[in-house]
């Protein structure tokens, strides 16, 4: 549905580099990235706001590169929603429909609908300034779809709002989402954004994308040591393979003075990667878990995080793990305190060197 061939240009002392893309019919992506990554310039060349230095651009198998915004069928809400303060909220999402040439007739009839449809037909007759965030937001989204666009593109669209309000439209969004059936990508810097909405991602680094994929894939097996950063792994460790042997744990890997037999590896140096929610704590007393890595820790520290208590450890290399409330109830969670840490082989990564 949409594609983006080695897309290529400057803003500035900006480069986006040889940017590649496929977004499926009817499927919800988010564009991830840190603040200056490329993930609105990427969103502004796509619906035309920005000529490109080289690559192209299709939208559902029409390339669109050369094609002026109104002619691309895209629906845009950027970041700041750009609402015209002059207009009533009727007259906001009226616009779009006019510049194509609509009749005065069909279009209010498509504003009704679309109204309806997102629960703000109530809010036709309001000017811009006396709505909320949500509202406007809402409003943004409504004129997007009106014209009835075959992709629709988000920029940082909850941004500007609280948790609630945030958590509620996300839900909007995937809900006006599979209703409309429309192609869509939205640009954020949250993770628990893109999880509420996501079928799969991008991850922007510096104009170049560094990974795509479903979130699942994003966090279990990142790429690079950037994108486990940005999936919020702590632990990413430098390790080495010092043996291999015809085994079922076929390699020995060496992290600080400890050594873990496992299936495979990658040869030499390399960067383990261990999420904190996939650690296990133990009483030192217990039964260690058969085919587990495991090895004593000492707590260093404990945060609670609320929905999870975050444990720093020291086992002659720091580590992180993550502990729900009922788990954490079981262990004596005291700085000091000497426990076994248990990994299931299966929960480590490797990203080469």
């Amino acid at each position: 549905m949409i594609r983006a061939e080695n897309i290529t240009f400057r803003a500035g002392a900006f480069k986006l580099q040889r940017a590649c893309l496929d977004v499926r019919r009817g499927e919800y992506f988010v564009l991830l990235g840190p603040p200056g990554s490329g993930k609105t310039l990427f969103l502004e060349a796509l619906c035309g706001l920005r000529r490109l230095d080289t690559g192209r651009f299709f939208i559902d198998g029409r390339e669109v590169t050369a094609l002026e915004p109104r002619d691309r069928f895209v629906g845009y809400v950027p970041q700041d929603y750009a609402l015209f303060t002059h207009l009533t909220v009727e007259g906001n999402i009226r616009f779009g429909l006019k510049a194509q040439g609509i009749d005065w007739e069909e279009a209010t009839r498509r504003v009704d609908e679309v109204a309806d449809q997102l629960g703000i037909r109530h809010l036709l007759q309001r000017r811009i300034p006396g709505l909320s965030g949500g509202e406007r937001q809402r409003v943004a989204l409504a004129r997007a779809l009106v014209v009835r666009p075959k992709v629709l593109l988000l920029d940082e669209p909850v941004s500007a709002l609280d948790e609630s309000t945030r958590e509620a439209i996300c839900g909007e969004l995937r809900r006006v989402h599979k209703q409309f059936e429309v192609a869509t990508i939205h640009v954020s810097h949250h993770l628990e954004e893109a999880f509420s909405v996501a079928d799969r991602a991008g991850l922007l680094r510096n104009g170049v994308f560094q990974q795509i994929g479903t979130l699942a894939e994003l966090l279990q097996k990142p790429v690079n040591t950037f994108v486990a950063g940005f999936m919020r792994c702590q632990n990413i460790l430098s390790a080495r393979v010092v043996d291999r042997h015809d085994t079922a744990a076929g390699v020995t890997v060496a992290v600080g003075r400890l050594r873990f037999d496992l299936p495979d590896a990658p040869r030499g140096d390399v960067q383990m990667v261990i999420r904190p929610e996939r650690i296990r704590l133990l009483r030192k007393e217990q039964d260690r878990p058969t085919g587990s890595i495991c090895f004593p820790a000492g707590i260093r520290n404990v945060t609670d995080r609320g929905v999870y208590l975050r444990i720093e450890l020291d086992a002659s290399f720091p580590l992180v793990a993550h502990l729900s409330p009922e788990s954490a109830a079981e262990l004596p969670l005291h700085p000091g305190t000497d426990l076994t840490i248990a990994i299931r082989p299966e929960c480590v990564h490797f990203i080469g060197c």
